[in-house]
This record gives structure tokens, sequence and C-alpha cells, in this order.
């Protein structure tokens, strides 16, 4: 390539970065609409998986580079036969770990798949979003054009949509499907209160559009006057991705304001290593919410992933209950499939009417709700109320793309259950949170030798197995993701702990008597994988 000027617009005005973002809108509509009504329809399938989100709460997260890989999944595409993807990632990925994903391309020759992908790098390992450093790279964005086959029939999808993403779409010249930028602000913790309202939503008690520790300190008050009996309650960032945005407060004894400030000193952070004038540094910053803390004997935490699509239809994509752990059980570890009968139903339905608002509003996305449910004394009866939208993927969108993948199924909406092709209900349990010391060291070729050896490997036959993700993590940081798919809750329970028995004793088994003793990584806590819900 020659050192001319690229022959795009690189020197484009954000007036003239917003007009191109807007005119591409209607080609998604109309390519959305020729893709999902016809089989195998020729398309360009572009994919920054970037975790465009605050950097310095990001680098709290281990391996947070190789989440970039969690998005993998989406090689279903490629089970089209006239389908072509541009993958980017800001490190090379394991030539091993695309022969993995390529193998469950059921009906389709791995060379075939191969071929029709374009694997795309930007060599950066810094700790910045991968899509700040494409845009730093002109020729890479070139190498991104030339991997699209047509334009009118190519679209981007991103982890995330930030004024980043929006100025990526326009360079590259297609439409991105995602949210809009502008209408980020409906997904923070202030906004998703006022979503919650429009919809007609139970929502805890508190009060969103806070900027000031005083502002914080009055509201606690408000909700120890609205609710006496509150023990607890929860301060959340703004635009926080995970539980490490929360900060749980005890109330004290005495309800006068000077006990409630001294009490504010005392909250309790989902990590460690943060500290009370970081905290609400960044508090003021990009501001946030405080609100009632449920307390209960039976609590629950559901959610549900929402697509509305660029026709403006609102779709259940599927539900979960999450997994939760850290301090005050808010940090997300992990989550199975499908969210439990007694509630799956009710959380389909308020995650609809959540769409339905958002759709109002002119967001077209995937995303999910959070919910909590709770109940007292064995009561049959499970109260409700929403908790936080997140306009963007996360942590339980790549196994339910995993389920997608490997079966072929799809969701019933009637009963919120997945159903292979064969007519099986499908249930899994997902993680990105399997580390352990023992693991750091072992190779992306361990990892499938373990797979293949104790027969862990999903079974198209059985319509059960595991799948791993983040493999790319294992060696530096110990750590990777998996899902674990079978025909019950008790045997993906018992598939999972049986593959974390095998994985214990074969990493265990690698380490020498006299291996060096080498300094531990910094201490991670469990993420709200984006991440998380």
């Amino acid at each position: 390539m020659s050192s001319v000027e690229p022959p795009f617009p690189w020197q484009m005005s954000l007036e003239e970065e917003m007009a191109s973002f807007q005119a591409l809108k209607p080609r998604l509509q109309v390519m959305w609409q020729t893709v999902m009504s016809r089989d195998e329809e020729a398309y360009t399938s572009v994919v920054v998986p970037s975790l465009t989100l605050d950097q310095s709460e990001l680098q709290k997260i281990a391996g947070a580079s190789f989440y970039e890989e969690r998005l993998l999944f989406l090689l279903i595409r490629l089970r089209n036969p006239r389908a072509r993807m541009v993958y980017v990632t800001s490190q090379p990925v394991h030539p091993m770990i695309l022969e993995y994903y390529f193998q469950f391309l059921a009906g389709i020759p791995a060379s075939h798949a191969r071929a029709r992908l374009t694997l795309l790098c930007a060599y950066d390992a810094s700790p910045r979003s991968l899509t700040e450093k494409i845009l730093e790279r002109p020729r890479l964005i070139q190498r991104i054009r030339d991997g699209i086959d047509d334009k009118n029939r190519a679209y981007l999808t991103v982890f995330n949509s930030t004024p980043l993403e929006r100025r990526l779409s326009a360079l590259l010249g297609i439409p991105m499907n995602g949210v809009d930028p502008q209408l980020c602000d409906l997904g923070t913790k202030s906004g998703s209160r006022k979503v919650f309202r429009e919809a007609e939503i139970p929502l805890p008690e508190g009060a969103e559009d806070l900027k000031s520790t005083d502002e914080v300190v009055e509201a606690l008050a408000d909700i120890r006057g609205k609710r006496p009996e509150a023990k607890r309650a929860v301060v959340k960032l703004n635009e926080s991705f995970s539980g490490e945005g929360n900060a749980l407060f005890r109330y004290p004894e005495r309800k006068d304001k000077d006990s409630m400030r001294r009490a504010l000193d005392a909250v309790e952070f989902a990590v460690k290593t943060e500290s009370y004038d970081s905290y609400f540094g960044k508090f003021t910053k990009m501001g946030g919410i405080a609100e009632e803390f449920v307390e209960a004997n039976e609590k629950r935490s559901p959610s549900a992933q929402v697509r509305v699509s660029p026709k403006q239809e609102v779709s259940i994509i599927s539900t979960h209950d999450q997994i939760l752990g850290g301090p005050g059980g808010q940090v997300f570890l992990g989550c199975t499939f499908p969210a439990q009968d007694q509630y799956r139903i009710r959380i389909q339905n308020a995650g609809a009417r959540v769409g339905d608002v958002l759709a109002r509003h002119g967001v077209m996305s995937r995303f999910g709700v959070d919910f909590l449910v709770w109940r007292e004394n064995d009561r049959r009866d499970w109260n409700m109320c929403a908790l936080e939208i997140n306009l963007r993927m996360g942590g339980t969108t790549h196994p339910f793309l995993a389920l997608q993948f490997l079966t072929g199924g799809q969701l019933d909406p009637g009963t919120g259950l997945f159903y292979s092709q064969s007519g099986q209900a499908k249930y899994y349990k997902a993680t990105d949170n399997l580390s352990s010391p023992d693991y750091r060291g072992l190779l992306p070729e361990d990892i499938i030798d373990i797979l293949t050896l104790d027969k862990l490997h999903y079974n198209h036959r059985s319509e059960s197995g595991v799948l791993f993700h983040l493999i790319g993590a294992v060696s530096q940081y110990g750590k990777l993701g998996m899902t674990a798919i079978a025909n019950s809750r008790d045997q993906v329970e018992e598939l999972y702990d049986h593959t974390l028995a095998i994985l214990d004793r074969e990493a265990a088994a690698g380490r020498r008597p006299t291996e060096i003793e080498r300094p531990e990584p910094p201490e991670a806590t469990p993420e709200k994988s984006m991440i998380a819900e």
C-alpha cells in the first residue's frame, strides 16, 4: 500500500460523521428484512468486539483484552455458505482456537468457512478499547473495507456502542447493528429507572440523577423515611458495567443526616482495591443512583435478553438466572438457562414491555434487563422489581450464542424454553470465571487435549457437552470461560461439576514439583462479566 491519503474521509468532521451514520440506518432496515426473510443470502458481517467501557474499571478484570474472543460464537453466521465475516481483535487469535470453533459448524467444511473469514488484528495489547486502536490505524480500516464484499449488504456488529463505534461505522460506510450512541443514557442506572417507570414495572425505592455525596446522603435519608425497616441500600455508578460499580451502605441506628454521612464513609465496595475518594470521584463525574437493598429469605436475580429490530419489532431472546457473589451478592459470576419456571414468563413479559418503551424512544439493539425476585417464608408467589438495563451485549449473550451455535435450535416464546432441531429442550450453565493458579501455563493446545482425552466435547448425537471460551487468557491469567449444555438442569450441574473436577485434576498433574515460584497475578475479584449483566 502506498503512502497516499486513504480512500475514505479520514478527516471527517463530527457533523459529517453524524450525517453519515444517520444516512446508513435505512440500509440496515432493508438488509435486515432481506437477510432474515430468506435463507443463504449473501452478506458480510464485520465484528468488532471492543469493550468500549470505562477503562479504569475494565482494568480490574484479569485478562480483559481476551474478552474479545467471546464473540467468536458469532462464527455461527458462516453456516450460511454465502455469508462472509470480518473479525477484528487487539491481539492475534491462536489458530487452534479458530479450529476449535470451526469444527462445530455442522454441514460446512472448515476450509470453506475459513475462506470466508477475514481475521484482522491491531497488534496492540495496550489497555484501551479495540475501537480506539482501530481508529488510530487508517490502513487497518482500509483492510476491513477490503474484506467487505458489498457495502450495501454489510453491517457492523459491536459489543457496545459509543461515539467511537459510530465513527467507525461512518468511516467503513456500513450501518451499525447497535443502539445509537445518542440514546445510550437510557441504559445508564438513572436512565433505567426512568424507563421502568414509563413501562409501569416495579422498581426499588430510590433516586436517580445524583451527582454529589450530599445528594446521595439526601437520597439515602429519603429511602429510610419511606422504608423505616430498611437495613441497607445500594449506591451505583451511572455508567458502571458490572457489580464493581456498586457500593453497599448500611443504615446507622440514628436517622439524622450527620449519622448517614458518617455511615457513607464506611460503605462496602464490591472491589477490594476501591477507595472512597476514587469511587466518589467517579460518582461526581458520571453521576449515579441510590436505592433500597431488598432484604428477603429467598432472593434470585433473573434477567431477560431482548432485541429491538431495525423495524422496531420487539422479541425475547432468552431468560437466565444470574449466579451472583461478592459483597451483598451483587457481582455477576455466571448464569443458568433458562430462568426458573415460577417466574420465567413474568420476566419475559416485563422485558418485552421495556423493549416497547425503548423502541418508542428509537432504540434498535440487543439488550438485557436485570430483575430481582424474592419471597418470604416459602410463599408460592414471587415479588418482582426491575434493577437495570444494559443497552449492549452482556454476560449472558455469548453462552446463548453458544447454544445456537451448537444446536441450530430456537426459543419458544410461549414457554421460554429453547428446543434443538431434534425437539429436545436444552439447558446450560455458563461462567467467565473459571480461575485457578494451577491453570496458569496451560496452553490452548492443552485445553483442547483435555477436552478431547476426557471426552468433554459437545456431542451432536447426545446434544450435550462443554464449550470453552476465553481460551487465550488461560496461560497468562489462569482463567477461562465455560458453557455446559445438557438436556436437564440436573444433567447440566453434573456435567459442570465433572468438568471442573477434570480441569483441576489435569492442571494440578501438569505442575512440576520443582516448579519455579512465580509472582501471583494481581488479585481479581469475581467479575460481573460483561461483561456483564
